[in-house]
Formats: structure tokens, C-alpha cells, sequence
């Protein structure tokens, strides 16, 4: 067909004839959707699907792309080169390259489409070598970078392999022969990012008025590394090198990207479509934070496609080494609007701007943050059209900042408060209570009886805390306007030369950048030892005669206090965690953390302690510490149990803050006041944060630190670090955007389950056959029919008929009956009726005698081992507990048993599969204690 017109001028008749013929073209051979057809007008660019009326108004307006030519999407089969039966790839080989392209996003494709869909198209039809029906040039690309991107391969390792494999590989085979080359195939997928140059001193960044200068107009250092032979003034700006860089990775091609892919898209709806609402907190979109935005802005919460982030900031060491000082700090956003299952997943999490070290922003990060600021202030403002795939069509996406993810001091950095000293709870501001202690030469953070309820007998109490009773209640948080009226005042003038004003009476260093956001005042939440020194402090203030130290001549003596350990108390305390196994999975090996020579634990990570406070520390401290102690640490473990529960009841959150706050003042009557720094003191407004903004797991910083360490395997040059990051990072994108359209390649950000083949049920270690009495194996064989769904209707017809045959056998009697004779009226019952399915035969004529046994067996998502194999292995994963449902008799001659569940608690000795010739079952033998 004659493409001419598309070259004509729109109000030429040519051009309206050539446009009447393209879409008798596009009705003919296209697939429509509701009627629709992809417009390949110049602003849809074949991204939104239109009527046939309304493509034509298009074409008319606006043009339609003039290097179109080749009608994929309108039903033209593209032009494939022309090669032998034996040469032609297999047309099943799961490529979906057309739809890849389409969904880039509307952006891209335009670039996408003229200079290099020709090249990716041609790629995609090439096959690898000569006969290859397996892969194509770009699907063993594809396959090869992913590889590389799961496993962490170098640049200089993946191109060896790309030698050595086209080496191995027939002659005139396609595959490229270096990184460069394969790099430059999956180019038209790859996302921007922006290299900003900054001052030294953190003071600017050069963009906008300040693009073309050379020196920093606030500190007047040079924009540029000064080499000793140069100067400053005449050196030419080509090849000289910027003093100090950020990456900022635009969000909104990114937040495209997401909704142009259907599964994605869908998810993102997530929240409104098939979230689970019964009244818990499960989810940030259950909390009233979330519910606030959606009352405060209707336009916003009434479409549950836009998007609420949690941004993530903290510094990390990108060498991996301790003995660096380097500090480079990533900003990540995580989306809040998908599952929370995939919320924290290595896919979902953007990394949106890397700011270099080696020194670390500070208070100064707000500099970095204005580019990323702009684009969420215009997302909030104005919004961007969007193309959803999901239900294919244009929408105005939005989105906001839900709250921020940081430790205590990024914490300061992001907010402007200072964290230290005094005043240094953000949230009791200038009524928290600090005592400066004159000998530890240290700021602590008392009277936490406030946080008590009104008559609180704790409040009474004079000598077990600071020698007075309590009267004042709790300090009433700030307000998001509050505290934009404290420092909407405040002028800051950033970089670490530049001399810092700040008031005494003002806790706030500096007026945060997140108030341009215009929604930002309306959230809730946006974001020790005992020495001779400790004991000195005692006297001063007053309290612990029992603790106060002891001269004796030259000698200096310090009664043991309740919580101090002595010798056999340690050797106990990490005799017992040496001791403990946890299931596989479940946490490092805890046996390695333990040195049992210094009596100390050693090497623990966040998440070892995250393990240690919540599950391990109560069974430790069993027996080795006085009554009163214990049961207090045991009380504050089980509160961290509690709220980092995964489901919470906001009916329980008060008597959750009332523990928190009575576990506290009693961790003040046993521990010296230098226990009790801004850290501890910080555990009384836990619960208010769950109560505002949803569970714990989905805001704090575990996901980070696991993301964070990802982004140090991206180092792989030592001189550029965090250049090295960024680009690893976007040309993982790439691929796993790639990988989405290739079902031989599994994604790199979403971890592969171990179990997801062993669901049905594998054995994996101790394989052996052994013949068993008839007596077990019957015992095993009653089990399952007892257990099996499709046998049910016979265990009651049996009953029945046992009970029309003896009507006068008691329940009990009936029961054991039914136990005794089953097995054999079940086979009868089977082999005499003609529709009985092939299971019910195979489980009337029973198992085998001779049954394989396991030592190790997946199913289910579990690993389970015998006790014999967990006594050889490090981890314990023979521990299984199960609800019973029976009928339970008060005698033996009770008519009215009754139905309930016991919970039982064992160790599995033996696993069985039971062979019914067709089919096995697995059966596991397992010890058990009533629990």
C-alpha cells in the first residue's frame, strides 16, 4: 500500500484519502479492544487506544509519526528477513518485543521507534546462529544481562563470557562480543538520569540561575577539581572535573513505566480493589493518617490510582569496609499503594537520586532534594497524563509523600529538628525531661511516669525513682501546622563553610524543605553503661542508697546492681543462645554470634537484634537474673513482639502505649539513669506512630538497609562509587523491564521462592526404603482416609450404619469401632460400586509396605527435617505444631462428646510417604506434648 500521504500536507486531499485507506486497513486487519484501535497520531504515538471518529479527528489535527511505516500495531506483519526453514526461530521462543516497545512509555517510544526499533525489531528476529530455533540475537541478550544483574557479574567478567561463548558457539553466530555491545542492544529500554554538579560545601547546586557559573556565589570555592598546574580562572571547562556530583533519576518517566505494564498497574490499585478491610490495621491505607489525606483532598483520595510514597534516606559506606569514612547517601521511595508483600521488594524500590561523598550531607541534604521536591510538588499540583495498560486509558496520576524512613539522625537531617542534647524528642519538643549528669558527663531523659495513666500507682512511688511523686501528665505532641509556624521564620543559608545562627529557645535548625510540599502540615506523622561515674551520679541525685559506691582506703568498691551478670549468669546466658536452632530461613545461624570465650555476643546485624529483643532474649534470661528484672525485660520484649505484629487491633493500642509507658518506669527503678538516652526514651511514642500511620514492618528501616546493601554490590569501580551505582542501577531497569516480555528469564528484583516447586510435596535429603509393620502402616493408612475430603461422606455413612447394627454402643464405643473396621468396610464399600473414582480405589486397596522415608522434606512452603537431622544440622526445622479438631468424652460412657481444638506441640521423628501405587502421600511420625 502507498505510504506518500503520510508526507503530505493534512489539508491535501491526498492526505484525507490516505488516511480513509488507513483505516479501512486498521478495521480490517487490526484487533480492536471495545471498538478501539491503537492512534498512531504524533501525540498518542500508538500509547492510547481510540475509535475510529476520534483517531481520524487525530490524524487531521495533529499529524500522524512520519517514520511510521511500517503498520505493526494496525495489523501489518513486520517484514522479517528472509531466511531457510532450517534458520527460522521458533515462533513460540516467548518473546512479546512489539508490546515491550509499545509499553516503554510515550515518551521513549518516539525516540524509540525512528532511530532504534528498526535495530531491536531486527535483533529480535535474528536468530543467534545459523539453525537456531531456541533464541534469538536479543533474547540471549536478554538472558545473558540478567544473569549478570541477579548474580552481580562484573563488566570486565561478563564480557570474557561473551568471548568464550561465542567462541563455543558455531561460526557467524550473532552474539555480541563484549558488554558494549550488549549494552548498546538493550540502550532504547534504558530510563534518563541527570548529573548534577554541586558545590563542595554543599551550598548549590548548579542548575537553573546558577548553571553556567564556575565558583559558588555563597562560599566562592570552585565548582571544578583545580589541578596544581592550572589556574583557576583560565581553565577551560572540557575536561575538567566536577568537585562534587548528585544523580537525580527523574520519578515521573519511572511512575510511566510502572502503569504502562498491566500487572503492575493493576497492583497499584491494590489498595482500594482488593485489600482485606475488617477493622485491623494491615496496611498504611487503614490507618487515619491515610484517611486524613482522603478527607482533607477528595479529588485525590477518589482515585486510587494515585500514589503514596515513603521516602528513605541514609547513609551508607559504599567500599563495605569500616576503616573508610566515605558516606554516600541514596533517596529511595517506596510505593505504599501495592501489597504490602511486594511494597518492600527490591523491584518496587526507587532509588530517585544518589548524592556523593565522601562527607555526608547533613543538614544541608535539603539542596539535594529541591529537583526531586519540584517533580513531586508538579505531581501533587498539576499531576501528568498517564496511559494505565491495566484498563487501557489516560488518567491524571497525582501523587504525595506519605512519610519519611530514617533513623534517629537522618531523622534531624530531613526534618530540621536537632536530635541532640536537651530538647532532643521531637515529639515532647520543649517539655521533654532531661537531667545532665555532672559525673557521666551525660544528657538522660526521665520521668516517663507522665506517660502513666492518671492514678497509676507508680506515680506515688518516691525512692524507687527520682526521690518525688508524679503529677504532670503526658506532653501533647506538635501538629503539622504548630510546627511549620515554628520555623516558617527560620532563614537558612546552607553549606558546611557558612557560620550557623540558631536561636537557644528554638529546637529547629532550619525550616524543611518538605513544606513546599502543600499537603505536608496536614500529616500526622512525617517522621549505657554502670561505671564508678553512674554510681557518683546516684549520690547527687539522691537515690539508690544501696548502690552508692563504697570507699575503701585507696580502693573504690560498687555494690553489684539487680541487672548486673555475674560470671556463671554469662556463661549461662550465652551457653543458652549458643544452644538455640531456629527454622531455616528464619535468622542468621545465632550458634556464630556467640563468643563463648569473652562471655560476648559478636557480629550481630539489625536484624539479629530485631530476632534477639522479640523471640530469643526472654528464654535466655530464664533463672539468671532476680524476678523483678526479669519479667521486665521479658514485658519490653513482648511489647516489641507486639507492635511489629504484621495485623494489629487499633482496639488494643491503647493498653499497648500504657505498657510501653509502665515498662519503662520500671526499667527506671532497676537501671541507672545513663541507661536511659534519647533511644530508650523514644519507646513511649512507638505506639503512636502504629495508631497514626499503620503496622510497623512497612516503615522502618529493614527493607532499606537490605536494599542499601544491593546498591554496594553495584560498586564495582572503586575511584567512581556511586557513578558506578547508578549506572548498574539503571541498567538493571532495563532488564528487569525486559524481563517482564521473556518467559525463559525469572525477574531480578523479586526473590525466587526455594518452595515454589515443592508446594505438593518433595523430599530433599535421607532418602531410604524401609518395610513396615502392617499395624503402623494401617495406623498411617487411617490417617489419611480421615483426612481425605473425598472420603468424608463414607466415614458417616459408616457411622450409621455401625449405629443401625448396634444401637446401644455408647459414643465412645462407636468410635473405636468405627477405628477398628473402617479400613476393611471402606474397601468393600469401594470395590462394589462401578462409579467409585480411581483415588477411592487406589485408597481402598491401601499402601505399600515398603515406604520411602525422608530425613528432610519440603511442602507447603515449609522445610521439615527428622529430629535424627536437625541433631546434625545447624537449624531446627523439626519442630511442627498443630490444631486438633476431635471429640473429646468426659467418660466413657458420655453420649455428648464435644467438638474442639487442642493445640500440640512435638518434634517429628520419622517422614513416610505412603505408596498407593499412582500416588504418594506424605505422612509425617511425630512425638508430641499437649501444649
Amino acid at each position: 500500500m502507498d505510504r506518500s500521504w503520510m508526507k503530505a500536507k493534512r489539508i491535501s486531499d491526498e492526505y484525507e484519502n490516505g488516511v480513509e485507506q488507513f483505516l479501512q486497513f486498521t478495521q480490517l486487519n487490526a484487533e480492536s479492544l471495545r471498538g478501539n484501535y491503537f492512534c498512531p497520531c504524533v501525540k498518542c504515538l500508538n500509547g492510547r487506544r481510540q475509535s475510529v471518529d476520534e483517531i481520524r479527528s487525530h490524524l487531521i489535527c495533529y499529524g500522524i509519526i512520519p517514520n511510521y511505516t511500517k503498520w505493526i500495531w494496525h495489523g501489518e506483519s513486520a517484514d522479517i528477513p528472509i531466511v531457510s526453514q532450517s534458520q527460522a526461530v521458533h515462533e513460540d521462543s516467548g518473546e512479546r518485543i512489539e508490546e515491550m516497545i509499545r509499553d516503554l512509555g510515550q515518551e521513549t517510544f518516539e525516540q524509540a521507534h525512528a532511530p532504534l526499533y528498526d535495530t531491536i525489531e531486527r535483533d529480535s528476529n535474528t536468530p543467534l546462529y545459523q539453525g537456531c530455533t531456541s533464541f534469538t540475537r536479543l533474547s540471549a541478550v536478554l538472558a545473558l544481562v540478567n544473569l549478570k544483574a541477579r548474580f552481580g557479574w562484573s563488566d570486565k567478567s561478563f564480557t570474557e563470557l561473551l568471548v568464550l561463548l561465542k567462541n563455543m558457539l558455531p561460526e557467524q553466530n550473532t552474539l555480541p562480543k563484549n558488554h558494549y555491545e550488549a549494552k548498546k542492544i538493550l540502550c532504547p529500554v534504558g530510563m534518563e538520569y541527570k548529573k548534577i554538579h554541586a558545590c563542595p560545601n554543599d551550598c548549590i547546586l548548579y542548575r537553573n540561575e546558577y548553571a553556567e557559573l564556575r565558583q559558588c556565589p555563597t562560599c566562592g570555592v570552585s565548582r571544578y577539581k583545580v589541578q596544581h598546574d592550572e589556574l583557576t580562572d583560565d581553565a577551560g571547562t572540557k575536561n575538567c572535573r566536577p568537585a562534587k556530583v548528585c544523580w537525580y533519576l527523574p520519578i515521573i518517566p519511572r511512575f510511566k513505566r510502572l502503569f504502562a505494564n498491566a500487572h503492575d498497574a493493576k497492583n497499584l490499585s491494590w489498595h482500594s480493589d482488593d485489600r482485606k478491610s475488617d477493622g485491623l490495621l494491615r496496611h498504611p491505607a487503614d490507618s487515619p493518617q491515610w484517611k486524613t489525606i482522603d478527607r482533607l483532598y477528595p479529588e485525590f483520595g477518589d482515585e486510587p490510582r494515585n500514589l503514596r510514597l515513603a521516602l528513605a534516606s541514609d547513609g551508607m559506606n559504599p567500599y563495605g569496609s569500616l576503616s573508610s569514612n566515605h558516606s554516600s547517601w541514596p533517596v529511595l521511595l517506596m510505593i505504599y499503594n501495592l501489597p504490602p508483600w511486594l511494597c518492600i521488594l527490591r523491584k518496587y524500590i526507587i532509588l530517585c537520586m544518589m548524592i556523593a561523598g565522601p562527607r555526608q550531607p547533613g543538614n544541608d541534604i535539603d539542596v539535594y532534594l529541591t529537583p526531586l521536591i519540584e517533580d513531586l510538588k508538579q505531581l501533587w499540583e498539576e499531576g501528568v497524563d498517564v496511559w494505565d495498560a491495566n484498563v487501557q486509558q489516560t488518567f491524571r496520576l497525582r501523587t504525595m509523600v506519605f512519610c519519611t524512613i530514617n533513623d534517629f539522625p537522618a531523622y534531624g537531617n530531613l526534618s530540621g529538628y536537632s536530635v541532640k542534647g536537651h530538647h532532643a524528642c521531637p515529639i515532647c519538643e520543649k517539655n521533654t525531661s532531661f537531667i545532665q549528669l555532672k559525673h557521666g558527663k551525660k544528657t538522660v531523659y526521665t520521668r516517663h511516669r507522665r506517660f502513666l495513666k492518671a492514678f497509676h500507682p507508680y506515680r506515688r512511688l518516691k525512692k524507687a525513682f527520682n526521690g518525688s511523686q508524679e503529677n504532670e501528665g503526658p506532653p501533647k505532641a506538635l501538629t503539622g501546622n504548630q510546627v511549620h509556624d515554628r520555623v516558617k521564620d527560620i532563614v537558612t543559608v546552607f553549606g558546611k563553610s557558612q557560620k550557623k545562627t540558631s536561636s537557644p529557645n528554638n529546637m529547629w535548625k532550619k525550616r524543611s524543605i518538605f513544606f513546599d510540599l502543600p499537603y505536608w502540615s496536614d500529616l500526622y506523622v512525617r517522621k549505657t553503661k554502670d561505671c564508678l561515674k553512674c554510681r557518683q551520679d546516684l549520690v547527687d541525685m539522691g537515690i539508690r542508697e544501696q548502690l552508692h559506691p563504697i570507699s575503701q582506703g585507696r580502693r573504690t568498691y560498687l555494690p553489684p546492681a539487680c541487672h548486673t551478670l555475674s560470671t556463671a549468669e554469662k556463661k549461662s546466658f550465652c551457653q543458652c543462645l549458643r544452644n538455640v536452632k531456629v527454622p531455616q530461613g528464619y535468622s542468621s545461624n545465632i550458634k556464630s554470634l556467640v563468643a563463648l570465650n569473652d562471655l560476648k555476643l559478636v557480629g550481630l546485624k539489625s536484624h539479629d537484634c530485631h530476632v534477639l529483643m522479640q523471640q530469643l532474649l526472654p528464654v535466655a534470661i530464664r533463672g539468671i537474673l532476680p524476678d523483678k528484672v526479669r519479667v521486665a525485660i521479658t514485658r519490653l520484649c513482648f511489647l516489641f513482639n507486639a507492635i511489629c505484629s504484621k495485623v494489629i487491633n487499633p482496639h488494643q493500642l491503647d493498653d499497648l502505649e500504657n505498657e510501653a509507658a509502665i515498662v519503662i518506669c520500671q526499667l527506671e527503678m532497676y537501671f541507672p539513669p545513663s541507661f536511659f538516652d534519647i533511644m530508650v526514651h523514644l519507646i513511649v511514642h512507638l505506639v503512636r506512630e502504629i495508631r497514626l500511620c499503620g503496622p510497623v514492618f512497612l516503615r522502618w528501616m529493614y527493607p532499606i538497609e537490605r536494599y542499601m546493601k544491593v546498591l554496594k554490590g553495584y560498586t564495582k569501580n572503586q575511584y567512581r562509587p556511586e557513578a558506578s551505582i547508578v549506572e548498574r542501577y539503571v541498567a538493571e531497569e532495563a532488564i528487569e523491564f525486559c524481563s517482564q516480555y521473556m518467559e525463559t528469564v525469572e525477574a531480578v528484583g523479586v526473590p525466587k521462592i526455594r518452595h515454589d516447586r515443592t508446594r505438593g510435596g518433595q523430599g530433599t535429603r535421607g532418602f531410604n526404603v524401609v518395610t513396615m509393620s502392617q499395624q503402623d502402616v494401617s495406623q498411617a493408612h487411617l490417617y489419611i482416609l480421615n483426612n481425605t475430603q473425598e472420603v468424608v461422606p463414607y466415614i458417616q455413612t459408616h457411622k450409621q450404619y455401625l449405629t443401625s447394627i448396634n444401637p446401644k454402643l455408647n459414643m465412645m464405643k462407636l468410635l473405636q469401632e468405627h477405628n477398628r473396621t473402617f479400613m476393611n468396610w471402606f474397601k468393600e464399600t469401594i470395590m462394589t460400586d462401578d462409579n467409585a473414582s480411581k483415588t477411592l480405589r487406589l485408597l481402598a486397596i491401601g499402601p505399600n509396605l515398603n515406604v520411602p522415608t525422608w530425613q528432610g522434606y519440603d511442602i507447603n512452603n515449609y522445610s521439615f527435617y527428622t529430629k535424627s537431622q536437625d541433631d546434625k544440622s545447624s537449624v531446627q526445622n523439626s519442630g511442627v505444631l498443630v490444631e486438633a479438631h476431635s471429640e473429646h468424652f468426659s467418660r466413657a460412657s458420655d453420649n455428648n462428646p464435644i467438638e474442639a481444638s487442642m493445640p500440640y506441640f512435638g518434634v517429628i521423628e520419622e517422614i513416610w510417604e505412603l505408596d498407593y501405587n499412582q500416588f504418594r502421600v506424605p505422612v509425617f511420625k511425630w512425638k508430641y506434648r499437649c501444649s
